[in-house]
């Protein structure tokens, strides 16, 4: 088991965000985790990632206990993630932007810069052939050189991702990847997602376009904070707390 989240809980100012969740994501899969707005999903993922720390409860990742751990410690034992927002260096070009992503991985001293030692030139170079590879993974090569404020919303997502892959995670946490894109671009999300899991990336995403939920293994459902289903695609659509969740209880059979 890669990821495993036991009696997480977090609260805001007396309110409940995320109540005693227990998740886990075994190493190779792609899982989904959906629910209505407002359920907890964007807040279980920054506990999870370091942004907030939890009241309660506990987070291993790759046999480490990371509860409460800082975002940048997260990030450089191999948990990477995506935000439903796209922070970009926006005056950045696209390779820049990857280029710039690499800051996890080991750097070398202002003397070497200084005096551009060999082994600084080989780092350099082996950083920018490592963008590129992660250019040509996410369909992003032919923009290498655009401003990232220049492009559309479904490039920016998949610029997105390929700042996150450059700090080479185990476990990658997509947030809503699909948002805002048509449905041309979901196909290309959902097969670009797939050819990261071949990489060997185990991945967790939040996604509210079912679509986008049939290339995972497993999905789990929240709401108001707690998780009230958990199974495949097919056992979650026909879910009678999910169907209340989304659409009321009226609409349960």
């Amino acid at each position: 088991m890669l990821l495993e989240v036991s009696g997480l809980t977090k609260f805001f100012g007396g309110v409940g965000a995320v109540w005693d969740f227990d998740l886990h994501v075994n190493e190779g899969e792609i899982a989904g985790l959906i629910g209505p707005n407002g359920a907890g999903k964007t807040t279980l993922f920054n506990l999870i990632s370091g942004y907030v720390r939890p009241n309660k409860g506990r987070i291993m990742f790759d046999g480490n206990d990371i509860t409460g751990k800082k975002p940048h410690s997260i990030a450089k034992i191999g948990l990477g993630r995506t935000f439903q927002l796209t922070p970009l260096l926006s005056e950045f070009t696209v390779l820049q932007n990857v280029v710039a992503s690499f800051y996890l991985h080991p750097r070398l001293s202002l003397w070497a810069a200084y005096f551009n030692t060999g082994t600084y030139r080989r780092n350099e170079r082996y950083i920018l052939d490592q963008s590129i590879e992660i250019l040509h993974l996410v369909g992003l090569e032919k923009v290498r050189d655009e401003f990232a404020k220049n492009l559309p919303q479904g490039y920016q997502k998949m610029l997105c991702m390929a700042r996150a892959l450059a700090i080479k995670p185990k476990l990658l946490l997509l947030d809503e990847p699909a948002g805002g894109m048509n449905p041309d671009e979901i196909d290309f999300t959902m097969a670009t997602i797939k050819k990261i899991r071949q990489q060997g990336i185990t991945i967790l995403l939040v996604e509210h376009n079912m679509q986008v939920l049939d290339i995972c293994e497993s999905v789990r459902v929240m709401n108001f904070g707690k998780k009230i289903a958990e199974g495949s695609v097919e056992e979650v659509r026909q879910n009678k707390e999910v169907i209340k969740a989304y659409f009321g209880s009226e609409h349960v059979a």
